[in-house]
């Protein structure tokens, strides 16, 4: 899908999945907290009426790097939408999370102009079978052409030597986008939900495997978020087959604790 963008527009990464609990605020919240910390300024957009990253953003110490938050699943009558959605001045990128159970008819409201797409996979047999389903109207509902490059799985709450995992490897196999990184169960990012942070903002002997298991997501993001959207095609190098996670898994499985 090829658009164009405002030379001031901030980059746009949307965390999608239609399926709830996947883990979609965790990404939201922590690849926000990630561009928050180098200094960049960053806005995080929740459309779950939950209001999850809302409630995580509350938490956020003030002695933390700022992150301005736009309750968008919030409908204000008095002011306009574009208008209650509209990022300050000088945003650098915008994170989007979105909400569950996202009609299939309305997935390019959320995908327009975005420079990256994350879905987020569980393990379990219902996040593979619902992800499926979920992709499946993101090609042919939304129209996103897998050559653009856009799109990037990251395989969620994964436990190294169980069922589940060889289930989720099959899976991920099966599909023609990306599989960037693989998250482990870890209850790290529990401790990060309830208080505000992201895990880069932890000190770094405290989160060492789990920032391991960061690094190829942010690498893919900060190319997708200094490629250019108006050359984005067939031939772009983000645009390749997907990783190989089995063997990232079996790297990583001595991490699990």
């Amino acid at each position: 899908m090829h658009f164009a963008r405002h030379p001031l527009a901030p980059r746009k990464l949307v965390v999608l999945n239609a399926k709830g609990g996947s883990g979609k605020t965790t990404l939201a919240t922590n690849l926000a907290a990630w561009f928050a910390s180098r200094g960049e300024p960053t806005a995080l957009m929740d459309f779950d009426p939950q209001g999850c990253s809302t409630r995580w953003l509350a938490n956020r110490p003030e002695t933390s790097p700022p992150i301005h938050g736009i309750a968008a699943f919030r409908i204000n009558q008095q002011m306009t939408r574009s208008w209650q959605l509209r990022t300050p001045p000088g945003t650098r990128y915008l994170v989007v999370d979105t909400s569950a159970a996202i009609p299939a008819q309305r997935i390019a409201e959320y995908t327009r102009e975005a420079d990256a797409i994350i879905i987020p996979v569980g393990a379990t047999d219902i996040d593979t079978h619902a992800a499926a389903g979920f992709i499946s109207d993101l090609l042919l509902v939304a129209k996103e052409d897998r050559r653009h490059g856009r799109l990037a799985v990251v395989a969620n709450r994964v436990r190294s030597g169980t069922v589940a995992q060889q289930r989720l490897l099959r899976f991920l196999d099966t599909l023609a986008i990306p599989c960037v990184t693989l998250l482990r169960d870890s209850q790290v990012y529990a401790h990060a939900a309830q208080r505000g942070i992201g895990i880069h903002e932890f000190k770094p002997w405290q989160v060492r495997r789990d920032l391991e298991q960061w690094a190829p997501l942010l690498a893919w993001v900060e190319r997708r978020c200094t490629a250019d959207p108006d050359a984005a095609g067939a031939s772009s190098p983000l645009a390749g087959a997907p990783i190989d996670i089995a063997t990232r898994l079996s790297a990583h499985g001595h991490a699990e604790s």
